[in-house]
Formats: C-alpha cells, structure tokens, sequence
C-alpha cells in the first residue's frame, strides 16, 4: 500500500515535470500558494499562543511577587500570622509549577518559529496545547486564591471580631475545593487538564460563594459585637481588598469589543452589558487557539463564561449567545478537531505512533529531543490498519524487514542526511525531515504526548 503510494507522488512529480510549460507553471503557482497559505497560518497561531502565553506570564509575574508581600505583612501584624503561612506555601508552590509550564510552552514557540515546514511549525504550537489550557486555568484559580489571602490578611488586621480559628478552618476548606484542580492542572496530562480547564465555571462559581460567605461570616461577627460604625467601615474594606476579581471581566484600556448579548457602549468605547464583556482582541486570540487545534471549544468557552461573571457561570458553552459561539469557531469541523476518547467515539482507544522511535531515544536526545520536546510528546493517534500497515503489518519484527518500515525508513533517513552534511543534525532539521517523510506516508502532524516505555 505505502509502495505503491509512493509510486503515485513520483508518477505525479513525473508528470509535472514532463507537462507543458503552462501546466509546470500552474503547479508551481498552486505549490506556491499552498505554501503561503500555510506560513500564514502557522504565523497566526504563533501570534495566538505567544499572546496568550505573554497575558498569563505577566499575571504569574506579578502573583510570584504579591504573594510573598502579603506573607510579610500577615505575619507583622498579627501575632497568628504565621500560622497562616502554610496558606501563602500554598501560593509560591503554584507560581512554580506554572511557571514551569510556561517555559515549556515558549520552548515549543522557539522551536515552531525555526522550523522550515509550516506544517510541523503548526504540530509543534498544537503541542503548547495543554500547558497553556493548564497554565490559563491555574492562573485563574491562583489569582483567586490570592483573593482569599488578601480578604484573611485584611480580617485579621481589620476584624477582631471575627474568631481566629474559625478563619483558619475556612481557608483550610477553600484550599481543599482548589487543591484537585490544581493537582489536576499541574500533571499536564492532556485529558484531566482539558476536563478540568472546561469544568473551571462551576468551580469559580463555588469559589465566589465561599468568599461571599466568609465575608457574611466577619460582617455579622462585627454586627453582633455591637459596632454598627465598624461594620460600615468593614463592608467598605472589604469591598476595596477584593471582589474575587477573577470571577468579574477584565477589560481592555481600548480597542473594539465583541457584541455578544445585549450590550451597549460605556465611556471609554467599552461595551458592556448583563450578559459578556469581552474585547474582540481576546476572542480573536482564543478564535485561533481554537481552530488552529491548540485549545478546545469547550475550554475557550469556560474562560468566556468565567471573564462574564456569575451571569453565565452556570451555563455549558451551547447556551453562549450565538454571535459570541461564532466568534470562537464554533463549527462541526472545529468541534470534530478533538478526540473525544474511545467512549465518545464509539470505538476501541485508537493506537499512538511514536514518530521519532523509542528504541533510538538516545540519538534523538543527542540531538536536542530533551524535556518540553522529549520524543514522547511526538505521538500521533492513528486507526490500527494505518499503524499495522506503517510498520509492516501486525509482526513489527518481520515489518522490520522491510525497507518502508517506518521506524527502519525514518533513521535511514535521517542517518543518510547527517552522513552527508558532515555533522550532527540540529532537531529542527530532523523536525523538518520527519515532517516530510509524515506526509508521504499519510500521518497527520497532530502531535499528542504518549508513554515513555
């Protein structure tokens, strides 16, 4: 099958070759745009991933310092404050498995943006997948999180009334909703990260309740006392520490705004309304993370419903409001982009090939396939025929017989191309080579991490 497959590319190189001038003509203007339209699309994803990558960095950047201010200041004015620190560890222990994802997900942008295939370049960003859905996820909750911290440093310093070891039980109790998600987030393991990612609205929701009812608890605490006078100044307080921001909007200072549901201009050219506000930046952005195959649809949605408020919180990503559905790419072919898992497809679990073969880990290690871009992320889930049919039928050792065996092609390949420049080949040029030989046997280039052994 794969020979005679590859009999008809050379019969079809053939023909362009030996056609009349207008027909080699045409055939270079149709390879040409096909190339051009791939960079471009490969560039408009680059741009997607390295905007969203750079909005979460700069909301860690400033938690990582926040964080440990706020620990400095609980400590300093209260004598409990230390007991409170397991609660800030908490909060440094995110920043750095975060940020961990993170560098992982711009290694993956470097290497993308120096390869010469379009179409590996596409692969490779399609791999920052679930770092940065875990890395948009885990940046919200954290930031939530900081919002408990704040509300308990401002109670002890504000709030005598409020018991101390009551506040400790209630931070205790909000830890224990975040810490399964955040668990979750930081394994990176594609399935949990993108079922907790598109879960996030319920969670949110349950988190905006414990802080309204913490804040209830101190301001009837206060009321009891008898301190009316302290109670209006606890409300205004609180009200100024921390409304659990991540659960509101995040504006934009400028720029036009999609129009989801029933929304008016504000000063400033803002739109706002009941139902969503959001840029049309930002929607753009998750548009191409979307179609591009980086992120899913019901991921992007959660964040939608989660950047409107409790009005939509509840709410799964069908009931969005149509215009804003559209604007995310919600379509068959985007929402038939993410396997769904064996169940969901009505069919046994579909096997992964490793692209660059396990047995020869060391050469490719050797040459740069080490961490973010270990060869273990360079699988591809393909129908067993397909995978049989690429390692020589269901016997690989007698599959390994054969020279178009893809694991015995890929390394003579590879070998032959380092035999003759000389010098060890870089990863970006074994990238480019794997890309080639993916697309005369007919494997697609969506990447998904598999195991080591």
């Amino acid at each position: 099958m794969l020979e005679s497959s590859r009999d008809g590319l050379a019969d079809d190189a053939s023909a362009r070759q030996s056609g009349t001038p207008e027909r080699r003509q045409r055939h270079r203007e149709n390879d040409a745009e096909a190339i051009a339209a791939g960079q471009q699309r490969a560039a408009e994803t680059r741009q997607a991933v390295t905007e969203a990558t750079d909005d979460v960095k700069d909301s860690i950047a400033g938690l990582a310092s926040d964080i440990p201010k706020l620990a400095s200041h609980t400590r300093a004015i209260h004598a409990h404050g230390d007991v409170f620190s397991r609660y800030f560890d908490f909060g440094v222990n995110q920043v750095r498995w975060l940020g961990g994802a993170l560098r992982g997900t711009t290694t993956l942008v470097e290497v993308a943006d120096s390869v010469d295939d379009p179409d590996m370049a596409v692969g490779l960003l399609r791999m920052t997948g679930p770092r940065l859905q875990a890395a948009m996820a885990g940046a919200m909750l954290l930031d939530s999180w900081f919002d408990f911290l704040q509300l308990a440093d401002a109670l002890l310093q504000q709030c005598p009334y409020y018991n101390v070891e009551q506040l400790l039980v209630d931070m205790e109790r909000v830890q224990k909703r975040l810490e399964p998600a955040m668990t979750a987030l930081s394994s990176l393991e594609p399935g949990r990260v993108e079922a907790t990612a598109a879960a996030m609205p319920e969670l949110m929701g349950q988190l905006t309740q414990e802080f309204h009812t913490i804040r209830e608890g101190a301001r009837m605490a206060t009321e009891r006392a008898g301190q009316v006078i302290a109670v209006a100044q606890f409300v205004e307080m609180v009200a100024l520490v921390s409304t659990l921001r991540v659960s509101l909007p995040r504006l934009p200072p400028s720029g036009p705004v999609l129009v989801g549901a029933r929304l008016s201009v504000g000063p400033g050219g803002v739109m706002a309304g009941s139902h969503l506000v959001v840029s049309a930046e930002w929607v753009e952005m998750m548009r191409r993370l979307v179609q591009a195959g980086v992120i899913s649809l019901p991921v992007a949605s959660a964040a939608v419903r989660i950047h409107a408020g409790q009005v939509l919180m509840a709410q799964s990503h069908r009931d969005l409001p149509k215009g804003v559905r559209e604007a995310l790419g919600d379509s068959p072919e985007v929402r038939g982009m993410h396997e769904t898992g064996k169940a969901g497809a009505g069919m046994s679990e579909a096997p992964k090939h490793h692209v660059l073969p396990r047995e020869h880990r060391e050469w490719f290690e050797q040459r740069g396939f080490t961490g973010a871009m270990d060869i273990d992320q360079f699988c591809v889930r393909m129908e067993k025929s397909h995978h049989e049919a690429i390692h020589g039928g269901g016997n690989w050792q007698l599959g390994r017989t054969w020279p178009g065996e893809w694991n015995r092609m890929i390394m003579d390949e590879l070998r032959r191309a380092e035999a003759r420049s000389g010098r060890m080949l870089t990863r970006n040029q074994v990238l480019d080579i794997v890309a080639t030989r993916m697309k005369t046997y007919d494997i697609p280039l969506r990447f998904s991490r598999g195991r080591s052994r």
